[in-house]
């Protein structure tokens, strides 16, 4: 259900808002904990969804199972340690309408979050069948049916609740200038000796976008 790339856009959203946090607020030690905080669970949620992305459940339903944990899991922590961070920096930072826009999508989550663990450990339990896992193809009258189809649905539902708290960053990140740089280190691409190499740093590239 995941495309490829993102991942590499979720590390890239989550480290874009770390850096920001900490230019924000860089005498608050509270705020710098939970950015911190906020820093590791976004890139472990985002090396989780590399997992589920790579590995399906049918074929490696453990490797898939611990990939959906630490996506789901952890990128709920995620978002409510960002949520937490918006009250703390609110007024003066933030705006109290963005913190109570991520408090509902946290809340959506967590609604989501319920219904799909909820309903998946009674269609997992073993009273369907011990072919669950294995199955495609659904049929209304197929033995549950129904909890498959919420399970689907609540998963569908909080991943939804993911892209929209990263909508929430679109006000803060447009406030951002990045700047790239390249610097010339010698006067050839051969391995040159220290000695030699030009110590006047060079702007090859320097544009902000």
């Amino acid at each position: 259900m995941w495309i490829l790339h993102c991942p590499i856009s979720g590390v890239a959203t989550v480290y874009v808002r770390y850096k920001q946090v900490h230019a924000l607020s860089p005498e608050e030690p509270r705020i710098i904990k939970l950015n911190k905080a906020g820093l590791a669970l976004g890139l472990l949620s985002c090396l989780g969804l590399s997992v589920v992305a790579n590995f399906q459940k049918t074929t490696v339903f453990a490797a898939h199972i611990c990939g959906a944990v630490l996506t789901f899991g952890l990128g709920s922590f995620y978002m409510f340690v960002q949520t937490i961070l918006s009250y703390k920096m609110q007024p003066k930072i933030h705006s109290k309408q963005i913190f109570w826009i991520r408090l509902m999508v946290v809340i959506w989550c967590g609604v989501s979050a319920f219904s799909m663990l909820t309903c998946s450990s009674l269609l997992y339990s073993g009273h369907f069948g011990s072919d669950i896992v294995q199955k495609l193809h659904w049929n209304p009258e197929d033995k549950g049916y129904v909890l498959h189809i919420i399970t689907t649905a609540a998963e569908w539902s909080m991943s939804f609740s993911f892209f929209g708290f990263f909508l929430t960053y679109i006000r803060d990140f447009q406030k951002i200038s990045l700047r790239v740089e390249a610097n010339l280190q010698g006067l050839t691409l051969y391995d040159t000796a220290p000695g030699l190499i030009n110590s006047e740093r060079t702007h090859l590239l320097s544009k902000d976008t």
